[in-house]
């Protein structure tokens, strides 16, 4: 089969592997008939993530047609369509059974090596490098769903793949994002970060109640976009976020900041120039700059919401801010099975028509290529769908 691998920084090729196969009771093989290119890849094919290995299959945004399942797997049959979560989780754990999807104790079978990093191991994660498991991904035509009686979703007929595609991350981590923030009618929600994620959490807090949000970007289409939402916009190129945030909320700061952007942040002043040299020379591994403008400007006895994804050490983070501000911060790879079903039904509904946020859409050949201009923002790219 055709698949998207990671050769090096900046090298992705479409190779020919090998077709999965059931290796476990547990597991579906599932025919790919659309994966997407999420800004988390980004991460990867910049090189700021460990354990990458040569050959190593991308890609955890991906749905598709059953054909083959194992002996264990009673809730699906060939020919079933389905969207596969990101997260990889068993079902049955203690952080399973408390709806904490992606602290799964038993799907990572590299455990070892991230607590090594973080004290204890996170779920595995489809395409995501060998610290989460080492999954092949979903950007192929075939891929191999361990934990498949757990997992996917069926979805209606009558949805498009485009429309529950994001169902497999980016939606519900934006919308995890939202409700993590806690919002009450009437609050004020500052975005930073316009891309996928970001569009999704603005929507998301609107749906909660949010009376305002506030959405903080550079690139014009991802700002017209959110202004098309009903968001306010700033371009900190142009205006200091932390300025309009006080003079917006009367000097009182937003309610709840989310940061959207993550290990890969930019900036317009001498910190950012030195947190992108501290992460080229690998003193740190993300730059936090936008993690500092959220606490600083979020108000007393808020919540700071991370989305944005970090994969190890960062410098400089305003540990007094946060305590003598008493600040909530919350964050974690998304719990996508606890909204799958809600969020299904926001789209059947038609509360939401996630197809919003598609520019481009692209064969699984043009992969390379659409890496490319999602990275540079050429194109006025903002999320680009592959079709095997």
């Amino acid at each position: 089969m055709k698949a998207v691998c990671w050769h090096g920084k900046e090298d992705v090729r479409v190779d020919t592997v090998p077709d999965p196969t059931i290796l476990n009771p547990r597991d579906a093989i599932i025919k790919v008939t659309s994966t997407a290119i999420c800004g988390s890849d980004l991460h990867l094919y910049d090189g700021y993530i460990p354990t990458m290995k040569s050959g190593d299959i991308l890609g955890h945004e991906f749905m598709g047609e059953v054909v083959e399942t194992g002996k264990g797997v009673k809730n699906l049959k060939a020919g079933d369509r389905v969207v596969i979560p990101f997260t990889i989780s068993c079902g049955g754990c203690f952080f399973c059974n408390r709806d904490l999807w992606s602290l799964c104790d038993n799907s990572n079978p590299n455990a070892w090596m991230a607590e090594k990093f973080y004290g204890h191991s996170p779920a595995g994660l489809f395409g995501y490098s060998h610290l989460l498991g080492g999954y092949a991904g979903g950007q192929a035509e075939y891929v191999r769903v361990p934990f498949a009686d757990v997992g996917p979703i069926k979805v209606p007929d009558h949805l498009t793949d485009e429309q529950v595609l994001f169902l497999t991350d980016i939606f519900p981590t934006g919308y995890m994002a939202a409700e993590n923030c806690d919002i009450r009618e009437g609050d004020t929600v500052a975005v930073w970060g316009c891309g996928p994620v970001g569009q999704f959490a603005i929507r998301s807090a609107q749906m909660m109640g949010a009376a305002q949000v506030i959405a903080i970007d550079r690139v014009p289409e991802r700002i017209e976009m959110a202004r098309k939402s009903g968001a306010i916009v700033i371009n900190y190129e142009e205006t200091d976020p932390g300025e309009a945030l006080k003079e917006m909320t009367g000097g009182r700061g937003p309610d709840a900041c989310i940061d959207a952007v993550g290990m890969e942040s930019h900036g317009t002043d001498a910190m950012a120039i030195v947190d992108r040299v501290k992460q080229e020379i690998k003193l740190e591994t993300g730059r936090p700059y936008v993690l500092r403008q959220a606490i600083a400007a979020c108000r007393k006895g808020g919540t700071v919401s991370v989305p944005g994804v970090y994969g190890g050490f960062i410098d400089s983070v305003p540990m007094g801010a946060v305590v003598n501000k008493a600040l909530t911060i919350k964050s974690g790879q998304t719990h996508v099975q606890r909204y799958l079903k809600p969020l299904l039904e926001k789209i059947s509904e038609g509360e939401i028509d996630p197809t919003f946020v598609i520019t481009h859409r692209m064969s699984l050949d043009s992969a390379p290529e659409g890496y490319k201009i999602f990275r540079d923002k050429k194109d006025e790219c903002i999320k680009v769908v592959l079709k095997p």
